[in-house]
């Protein structure tokens, strides 16, 4: 039997773009959960569901097969592992969790319930990114020496009170990178490999009444051998398109957003021309969330959201599992030591 019923736990801006992806691969909404009955009257309203205030009824809803996690950052924890012990699929929207501990916690009950986990990274679902993958595993950049993510967006001082749980080392887990950057955090990990060390600062330089960093840098080793570098803002009026830079002593490429900006190569491929013309101007009108968090696309979750029930139909891990989400934590977490501590953080240790 194929799954396709799926339940959203929390009714918040990102679970619209849920709901719009469920549809659009032809499943079926089920119900919702929040904890605020005009959130839940909301979302009913607007996509037709049940709904319900009470976690425990709406895991108990029989005909939902999976649910997907849109609370905020810090409070995925709990509803994601009820919802394994109640036999139900698992997406988490990103990240898995602030912390690594409460990831592995989030892991560990998926596994003991023999449910399916994943974590949302809609931008590796992006055909230049696919491109930019599938480039480097056939060694078309030769030796990996460098590779940069780089996120300047911009968020007003009013995205940031209207909610109590923003900017809040508890329920949003950091600021620029653990919020907005993770998204190239875990793109620059999965293009050139697992890191095995950072150094960092951070710093809350234009915004007001939020504990956590409006800016990042911070300077990586890769497992590889390869160096890489990270820089996160949300105070870089008016935002721009977040850019992926990857090098290597036989090629370099660029990602600003959907689009292949740079691709140059020593040896040429006859597909090259065919890239470059695909992958240019693909840019979606949205803006990709540089300025405004909801001008973003839904598509990308649609493919994430059909990989995961093709997942479960065939016994497999979905593309992005629960260890391929943490991987982003661990370096953020570890940006956030280095930047506290003033040392070189060393990841596994």
């Amino acid at each position: 039997m194929k799954v396709k019923k799926f339940g959203v736990i929390g009714c918040g801006m990102i679970s619209r773009f849920h709901a719009r992806a469920i549809r659009e691969i032809g499943a079926e909404l089920v119900a919702c959960y929040d904890q605020l009955p005009i959130a839940v009257e909301r979302y009913t309203q607007e996509f037709g569901c049940k709904g319900y205030n009470d976690l425990r009824e709406f895991l108990a809803d029989p005909e939902i097969e999976i649910v997907t996690i849109c609370a905020p950052s810090g409070a995925h924890l709990e509803p994601a592992v009820a919802a394994a012990q109640a036999g139900k699929h698992v997406i988490v929207e990103k990240p898995l969790e602030v912390t690594t501990e409460r990831c592995d916690a989030i892991i560990d009950a998926c596994q003991k319930s023999g449910v399916t986990l994943s974590t949302i990274f809609p931008s590796r679902f992006h055909e230049s990114s696919r491109q930019l993958k599938k480039a480097i595993e056939q060694g078309r950049f030769g030796k990996l020496t460098l590779g940069d993510a780089i996120v300047k967006w911009y968020r007003t001082q009013q995205y940031y009170d209207s909610g109590v749980w923003r900017g809040t080392w508890k329920l949003d887990g950091g600021g620029a990178l653990m919020n907005q950057a993770i998204h190239s955090v875990d793109l620059l990990i999965w293009l050139m490999g697992d890191v095995s060390e950072v150094t960092a600062l951070t710093g809350l330089v234009a915004h007001e009444n939020i504990e956590v960093e409006d800016v990042a840098i911070a300077a990586l080793r890769f497992k590889n051998g390869a160096l890489g570098t990270l820089e996160a803002t949300t105070a870089a009026f008016p935002g721009y398109l977040k850019r992926i830079e990857t090098s290597g002593d036989k090629g370099s490429a660029v990602i600003e957003e959907e689009d292949i900006v740079k691709w140059d190569f020593a040896e040429a491929s006859p597909e090259d021309a065919a890239i470059r013309e695909a992958m240019a101007s693909r840019q979606t009108e949205t803006g990709g969330g540089a300025a405004d968090p909801a001008a973003i696309g839904h598509h990308a979750h649609a493919k994430q959201f059909k990989d995961v029930l093709d997942a479960i139909e065939n016994g497999r891990q979905p593309l992005i599992d629960g260890y391929e989400g943490r991987k982003s934590v661990e370096v953020i977490c570890a940006v956030y030591e280095s930047a506290r501590t003033g040392k070189v953080v060393k990841l596994g240790e």
